[in-house]
């Protein structure tokens, strides 16, 4: 066992450890401490945990919010007693939520499997630790919810007071209304998390206060995860009670209500929007001004079928089963596996590798394309030039390209850079796999010093039938092309993607 020492926000020292050498199969488990004027509490809390649970866990890291009490002072004295235990105090009191996200944070940056949220102050049962991370730990599970109303009557045995109780059971039925999760209780605070699905929501953009408990619930809900509730015993006593209990009962009725709206196409919440699974992509066709649905009204007017077509990056692969489902033949370029799995059935050939690693010259991937299609991938690209110059050598001469651009002078970009914002997302514009961005004269000037000549090209709105999909019900279509007109008239403004139909020029236009 080997003694790691960790440098605390005020400029303490803690001493941690952790086991090394474990075997590769073994989960690796960390107890959350989450505390702020715990002094009176806190070791009485960390000897209710049973030997077993020290024996099993990595380590049990104390986040202290930044406590007035000598709630620190006293449990880095126990740490001679605990040597598993690392002790953490925040610079300044973040609230409960923001506390968290520090907790969850230190989390992944250790590399844990699982992690259970125990607070300081004992009221959740120490004695049952095990209970909340082993359905993590077998993989039943991705949250694991410690609740107090699983069986009926515990809560109030157990000291909770009645308009607790009462609140907890009129709260949590609103919320199960809302949402659909179907919870016996939302607001317990003992909970487990493996760290994949951590990695898997934004919960840093969730709030700093006692709500982050229902938003964390329904990112959980929103991406499919596994939430298993276990029976715990409820303990109230002395600790003092920080949460202002109409102000919180409100936050999650809204908060939820958000959720409920979104579920209906009525509302967007970034946070809302996640996918354990990982999903990269969406359908496109589903708004008429997308850039795929651009590029397929394109390609039908030109006549598809008899037509090759090398398609660069498929995504869920509905532009390819469209092409071929015309009468095209198609040939694919992906990296993603799962990309090129879904783009079989409906491509003649996948060539699957890194798009800017192929070499068009080789004799098995050397045809003549009538049309190359690149929509939404060049922005992905170390170097678009160069894959723009090599594209050339498969096309028949005046083959054409079509490629598809996000415009980062969109109103929505500069509104959040005036805010001195720069949101990374998994999609859209700040896609955070994108690796250039552009403007409409940038993408112009890109096609162009790349040798190809420019012959059509159109400007995409924002995706709102996409985002709130009660717009594309009949009564509110006429929204949907009032804002796409509003976007041609302000193309650099409101212009989500440009898209360019361009030629590749035969010998005679290079005289």
């Amino acid at each position: 066992m080997n003694g790691a020492k960790t440098t605390n926000a005020d400029g303490t020292v803690a001493s941690g450890s952790r086991v090394d050498g474990c075997a590769p199969d073994r989960k690796r488990i960390g107890i959350f401490i989450i505390a702020y004027n715990a002094e009176a509490h806190i070791e009485a809390t960390l000897a209710r945990i049973p030997a077993a649970v020290w024996g099993e866990i990595e380590e049990a890291f104390v986040f202290d919010d930044c406590s007035t009490d000598d709630t620190v002072k006293l449990a880095l004295a126990l740490r001679a007693k605990y040597p598993k235990l690392v002790v953490l105090r925040n610079r300044t009191n973040n609230r409960y939520g923001g506390n968290q996200k520090l907790g969850w944070q230190y989390a992944l940056d250790r590399g844990l499997d699982a992690v259970v949220m125990l607070h300081a102050d004992g009221q959740y049962a120490p004695e049952i630790l095990a209970d909340l991370y082993r359905p993590v730990v077998e993989g039943r599970a991705d949250v694991v919810l410690g609740s107090r109303m699983l069986r009926k009557g515990d809560a109030r045995r157990g000291g909770m007071p009645r308009y607790k109780y009462l609140g907890n059971i009129v709260l949590t039925r609103i919320q199960n209304a809302l949402t659909g999760i179907g919870l016996s209780e939302f607001h317990t605070g003992y909970r487990a998390y493996s760290t994949r699905f951590l990695r898997a929501v934004p919960f840093r953009e969730n709030s700093d206060e006692w709500h982050f408990d229902t938003e964390i619930l329904l990112q959980a809900a929103a991406a499919g995860a596994r939430i298993l509730e276990v029976p715990i015993p409820t303990y109230y006593g002395d600790e003092i009670c920080h949460v202002n209990g109409i102000a919180y009962a409100m936050q999650c009725i809204r908060t939820s209500f958000e959720y409920f709206l979104m579920r209906k196409g009525l509302f967007y919440r970034r946070s809302f929007d996640v996918n354990l699974a990982g999903q990269k992509y969406f359908g496109k066709f589903d708004d008429p001004y997308s850039s795929h649905s651009v590029v397929l009204s394109w390609l039908e007017k030109e006549g598809l079928s008899g037509k090759h077509i090398l398609e660069l990056g498929v995504g869920d692969a509905s532009l390819t089963g469209k092409m071929a489902a015309a009468g095209a033949d198609v040939v694919c370029v992906e990296i993603d596996g799962e990309s090129g799995r879904l783009a079989l059935p409906h491509a003649r050939k996948v060539i699957q590798g890194n798009l800017e690693e192929v070499d068009f010259r080789q004799s098995d991937q050397v045809e003549a394309f009538d049309l190359c299609v690149a929509a939404d991938i060049l922005e992905h690209l170390v170097h678009p030039e160069t894959t723009l110059s090599k594209v050339k050598i498969p096309l028949k001469p005046n083959g054409h390209i079509i490629v598809s651009l996000p415009n980062v002078a969109n109103a929505y970009v500069r509104f959040n850079l005036l805010l001195g914002r720069f949101p990374y997302y998994r999609k859209g514009i700040l896609d955070a796999t994108h690796l250039h961005f552009y403007t409409l004269k940038s993408m112009k000037r890109l096609l162009e010093q790349t040798g190809w000549i420019i012959e059509k090209r159109a400007v995409t709105s924002i995706p709102v039938a996409i985002v709130v999909p009660f717009l594309r019900k009949w009564p509110f279509r006429w929204i949907i092309h009032l804002w796409h007109g509003l976007t041609v008239c302000f193309p650099g403004l409101l212009g989500y993607q440009g898209v360019f139909l361009c030629r590749n020029p035969n010998s005679g236009d290079l005289l």
